[in-house]
């Protein structure tokens, strides 16, 4: 009888799993706090931060007290985790960048505490984009560029 061996096995060394999330955040007390270009582009920059972390990120949706976004979560994070990355991070830039939240947030909580998430497929990701994309038309409402 021979000994037949299939060879060596590789691990990808790559990320090969597909964890698309289209998550929601809603601010404390549903203040309209993206009305403003400056503010809705701090709050991005703060999420595309953790790209450096392995996150990716599709177009964020801002409606004026919520923001809408598909992300791609690295596995060695879970969906809570997560959540509290990108909120703690986002929070603390919008605090830092705008001095006037700590008006509105005396005690430093931006984010609610509502949590919506749900997992999207490469397929369903066209659909989780456009409708992140059409968060300002679909509310009526009008950024005032501040730049």
């Amino acid at each position: 009888m021979k000994n037949v061996s299939s060879g060596c096995y590789k691990k990808p060394t790559a990320d090969t799993r597909n964890n698309w999330v289209t998550m929601m955040f809603k601010t404390k007390c549903l203040y309209n706090c993206f009305q403003k270009q400056s503010h809705i582009d701090t709050c991005t920059e703060a999420f595309r931060d953790l790209e450096r972390f392995g996150f990716k990120f599709g177009h964020f949706g801002f409606a004026g007290n919520h923001v809408h976004f598909p992300v791609n979560i690295p596995k060695r994070y879970s969906v809570q985790d997560a959540e509290i990355m990108l909120k703690s991070r986002s929070a603390k830039k919008m605090f830092e960048r705008h001095p006037g939240f700590r008006k509105r947030y005396p005690r430093g909580g931006f984010w609610s505490g509502y949590e919506h998430y749900e997992s999207t497929g490469i397929i369903d990701l066209e659909k989780s984009t456009a409708y992140c994309r059409s968060q300002q038309q679909r509310h009526g409402v009008i950024v005032v560029d501040d730049r």
